[in-house]
């Protein structure tokens, strides 16, 4: 020890300031932490008030179950709870709130102010719990003003007022977006900003909150849970049909037990899911409201409750995706049943709904299908494979060369001049197909029911030999040297034991030899990875079974697949329109849509002909 700087304990005001800003590092935090203290308080009605960005003044009322004179004489002091008694407590969470940290970290930044019952309480760094009598409330109001003004050093890296009022308004979103039970309200300076009343569903709260203007049937919610009596998780997923989209992941909004959280797995999940339906590398908007068993989940792993840690999230991770999968999958096929154009599509009734059930998942809200979607339009969308590829064309084909190293082809060549025997089925009768041209080096047109089509002759071509290599799937190739996966924790030893069937019917065959450790003696026929990166696949991205064989397929498929700037002769050409319109999806494997469609009529509009 140095003479010079001796060990000794802090100024207890000094601790004080450092343990406040674990907690409460600007505005928005305050916020953060009152509604969850009104919301575990069994308040109906929540208004949350900011002046000056939170600054100045933050002020929140709730019509909740109130507090004694006894609450508020302990509440802001370290580690004042109501929530929790014993340690074992934090691994049963059932409120917002559980360490006893908000008030008192308030009130060592700010000038905290509590009135409920007929009670009002201060206290901050000159005051100490002053209890004063008023007149009586129901419900609690509680107001911090002046924001670090004690601690400059602190204030000095605030941002704007209004920057900070917008952090602020994003916290509030985030809090009412899992309530649709709750009424909230915001005003920033007077001004109301938001006004969210009880809604009978997540799907209207989610769309209120956002303040979406797109219409609500573009939005669906999809609901899923484990089996059993008392499942260790249910969840519901409100999403974005592919014409809702993003450029970015921050409108994929994660909940556990109605918290907002930080989980790439699930957000990887929601990918998945929707992988194949959203084109070139956008994605959805969509929230997951996850409830976890609180013994399989833990909230004490952050200071602002930001994380959680999940004892087994496999199960769930799989819920999700299938379940998102599985209502695409439908969505699709509904839409293409009728062969219409675009423009017809547009006039039709878009407020039915329909409610169905695919493997025990039940989803509501289904409409039809858009024509903003069957054009391209801003659609949402999926990396289009495992290892991160981008879609379509000349950018999957450049990533196709970047991952050559883990895919190979098939064993004979897929090419145009084998169009010819890649016919999936035989096609069903319809009306007359005439080949009209070829225009740009790369779309093609055809005329049949009184419409032009416009096809994009990769995207075709792509998808027709991606069907064929799915429906083919089962070879697999025996390893000389099996790989030996030496799972790092128990957690891991009971995914792959939820995963051994499945793994092993794609061509993995999974055999646990002890615990700990396990064995795979082959893999499917067009794997070339490594081990490391079957590890990675199962253990780091989650990537379900199927998604491998998927995203192998959805890679020889664009590799193999005419490019754009490709000639074809007319025969070919007309073979390849053919096959398209038999296709039971038509969309490429990253979801570009395969063609557009212009009616008569539209092309009469367009010419400004009546």
């Amino acid at each position: 020890m140095s003479q010079k700087n001796p060990v000794k304990p802090l100024n207890p005001e000094v601790a004080r300031k450092i343990a406040a800003g674990e907690v409460i590092d600007r505005p928005n935090a305050i916020v953060r932490e009152l509604i969850d203290n009104a919301i575990d308080s069994d308040a109906k009605n929540i208004t949350v008030e900011i002046y000056g960005g939170g600054i100045e003044k933050i002020r929140v009322v709730d019509d909740g179950s109130g507090m004694t004179k006894e609450d508020l004489q302990a509440s802001a002091h370290p580690h004042a709870t109501s929530k929790i008694q014993t340690e074992v407590d934090l691994m049963n969470l059932t409120t917002m709130g559980f360490r006893g940290e908000a008030l008192a970290s308030i009130a060592a930044v700010s000038r905290l102010s509590i009135t409920s019952g007929g009670y009002k309480m201060r206290a901050s760094i000159t005051e100490d719990h002053i209890i004063e009598p008023v007149a009586e409330i129901k419900g609690t109001i509680v107001q911090s003003e002046g924001l670090f003004e004690n601690f400059p050093a602190r204030r000095q890296f605030l941002k704007r007022a209004a920057t900070e009022a917008l952090m602020c308004k994003n916290t509030f979103i985030e809090k009412a977006m899992a309530r649709p039970d709750i009424s909230f309200r915001l005003l920033i300076d007077g001004e109301l900003k938001l006004d969210l009343p009880v809604t009978q569903s997540l799907k209207d709260r989610f769309i209120d909150a956002n303040g979406y203007r797109q219409e609500r049937d573009l939005f669906y919610e999809l609901s899923n849970k484990a089996e059993g009596q008392n499942p260790d998780w249910s969840f519901t997923v409100i999403i974005g049909e592919p014409a809702v989209s993003r450029t970015n992941k921050k409108e994929i909004f994660i909940y556990a037990n109605k918290r907002r959280i930080t989980e790439y797995s699930l957000v990887q999940a929601i990918e998945y899911g929707g992988q194949g339906y959203f084109p070139n590398g956008t994605y959805p908007v969509a929230a997951l409201f996850a409830e976890v068993a609180p013994n399989l989940v833990d909230f004490n792993i952050h200071p602002a409750k930001k994380e959680a840690r999940f004892y087994d999230i496999s199960a769930l991770h799989h819920g999700v995706s299938s379940t998102i999968k599985n209502f695409f999958l439908k969505y699709t096929r509904s839409n293409f049943e009728e062969d219409k154009p675009a423009d017809e599509v547009r006039n039709e009734d878009y407020q039915r709904h329909i409610s169905y059930k695919i493997n025990e998942s039940s989803y509501s809200g289904f409409s039809d299908y858009r024509a903003k979607y069957f054009g391209g339009g801003s659609g949402a969308g999926s990396n289009g494979n495992a290892f991160g590829g981008k879609g379509a064309s000349k950018g999957n084909a450049n990533t196709a060369e970047k991952n050559e190293h883990i895919f190979k082809g098939s064993d004979s060549p897929l090419s145009v001049s084998s169009l010819a025997d890649m016919a999936l089925s035989t096609p069903p009768a319809q009306e007359e197909i005439k080949f009209v041209g070829k225009c740009l080096g790369t779309f093609l047109l055809a005329e049949k029911n009184n419409c032009l089509y416009i096809v994009d002759q990769h995207a075709a071509h792509e998808r027709i030999l991606f069907d064929k290599i799915m429906s083919n799937q089962g070879g697999f190739q025996p390893l000389l040297i099996p790989y030996k996966i030496q799972t790092e924790s128990k957690t891991q030893d009971n995914q792959l034991e939820k995963l051994k069937e499945r793994l092993s019917e794609i061509g993995f065959k999974t055999e646990k030899i002890k615990d700990g450790q396990w064995e795979i003696s082959s893999v499917p026929e067009r794997w070339t990875g490594t081990e490391y990166d079957l590890r990675s696949l199962l253990f780091v991205k989650q990537v379900e079974p199927e998604e491998i064989i998927r995203s192998i397929a959805a890679m020889t498929a664009c590799k193999a697949a005419i490019k754009d700037g490709y000639y074809l002769d007319d025969s070919t050409a007309e073979e390849l329109i053919k096959k398209a319109f038999t296709l039971e999806d038509p969309h490429c494997p990253h979801g570009r849509p395969i063609y557009t469609v212009f009616s008569r009529e539209k092309l009469f509009e367009l010419v400004k002909r009546t």
